[in-house]
């Protein structure tokens, strides 16, 4: 299959590119694709020579070039309007009637505060366009208006608030927000990636929208979107962000649920960080035993660390009521061992349970609520290197932990 994506240098070309490639090849098992991909990639430094060849024997369209932010507004016809004709002219020269996308705005709508929009009425011209394409050589076609897009790559201080908040808080500089209760319907760009691929196979999702520009799903639709979609507000946004600037600071990782905007906002986030950022101190609390180190806290999973004890030290000694851990050794030699506490029916000691343990056979041991512990470094001249989980966070005012030799 031959595949012309047109503004392939742009946020969404390039993902789009970059994902059919790894699918292509491979390396995307998600995406994989069964045929052998061509990728005719067309931008605005390529020449009409090459849109003439690409549209000879591409079999799928995707037009992702548009004008967003001219010197003057009349580019916005001229840059949207006038590119989709000269490219549909170009597959009627060659009687090419592959699928075709168009990439649109919710702005064509013009409705609301997209009245008036010179944007708006040159994406609507667009696809106007493409309608009577579709009616008069019976090519299909899909035409999708994205709200506004955000994800890696996106370019800030052009048109995404979302990228423009990103870049700032990454980089320690301010943001303006007049009102924190705007809201913004917001689509990922992995999201939309997805629904590009699925338009790749004949699965598009078709929509129609009401009197008040809103998606209304219909298979019979005219248009197509993108089915994942988030609403937030310039304030939370905001919040969420702020929470990521202070993490390596607190060391607290907001919630981010499988799917949901925070981990997508999180991903964006950390992609405009500078080099400076993208590595940080942790505070390493070290004595003659070795070292401890809290390396990541969360607010409703615990929190992990790392424990180093120099040869033939014990560490531990002490019991949890509620706490648990798990205990996994990565580098060295040790020896866990576990007692309950107490005494039996008979008014002995509970047996002692033991779990010789390798960083060359990595395994995750239990600490249990009610049974004292420790760890022991069995080597006499190598650093026993452990990851620790703790399912709650410590609290210095009530830390539920008791001192009781094993």
């Amino acid at each position: 299959m031959k595949i012309l994506v047109t503004g392939a240098a742009g946020f969404v070309g390039k993902n789009l590119v970059e994902t059919l490639k790894c699918a292509a090849d491979g390396r995307d098992k998600f995406h994989g694709l069964d045929e052998d991909i061509v990728i005719y990639e067309y931008d605005r430094d390529s020449s009409l020579e090459e849109l003439d060849k690409y549209c000879s024997d591409c079999d799928f369209v995707f037009n992702l070039a548009g004008v967003n932010r001219p010197k003057d507004t009349s580019e916005f016809m001229e840059g949207n309007f006038g590119f989709a004709s000269t490219l549909l002219d170009t597959l009627k020269k060659h009687g090419n009637t592959c699928p075709v996308m168009l990439s649109s705005s919710i702005q064509a709508t013009l409705l609301g505060r997209y009245a008036g929009s010179d944007y708006g009425k040159s994406k609507l011209a667009g696809e106007e366009l493409f309608f009577k394409y579709e009616q008069e050589t019976g090519a299909k076609v899909l035409v999708y208006r994205f709200p506004n897009l955000f994800g890696k790559w996106c370019r800030p201080n052009y048109n995404s608030a979302v990228a423009t908040f990103c870049n700032n808080k990454a980089n320690g500089l301010e943001i303006t927000v007049n009102d924190p209760s705007t809201e913004l319907t917001l689509v990922y760009i992995d999201d939309l990636v997805n629904e590009m691929v699925d338009a790749l196979r004949g699965n598009e999702h078709r929509c129609d929208y009401d009197d008040d520009g809103q998606v209304v799903a219909d298979t019979a639709g005219r248009y197509c979107y993108v089915p994942v979609s988030h609403n937030v507000t310039l304030g939370e946004i905001v919040e969420l962000l702020d929470s990521f600037v202070a993490q390596p600071t607190t060391l607290m990782m907001p919630a981010i649920p499988n799917g949901s905007f925070a981990k997508k906002l999180y991903s964006t986030y950390l992609s405009y960080l500078p080099k400076d950022k993208a590595c940080f101190d942790l505070k390493m609390n070290v004595d003659n035993r070795g070292s401890f180190t809290e390396l990541l806290k969360t607010a409703n999973h615990g929190q992990f660390s790392v424990n180093i004890s120099k040869p033939g030290i014990t560490k531990g000694q002490h019991w949890h009521h509620t706490k648990w851990e798990f205990f996994i050794v990565v580098s060295g030699h040790g020896l866990i061992q576990q007692r309950r506490v107490g005494v039996d029916e008979n008014g002995n000691p509970y047996p002692m349970i033991e779990f010789e343990v390798s960083g060359e056979k990595i395994q995750a041991v239990h600490m249990l609520p009610g049974y004292t512990h420790n760890i022991i470094n069995l080597s006499d001249n190598q650093d026993l290197v452990t990851l620790m989980w703790a399912n709650e966070l410590l609290e210095q005012d009530r830390p539920d932990t008791y001192f009781e030799k094993v």
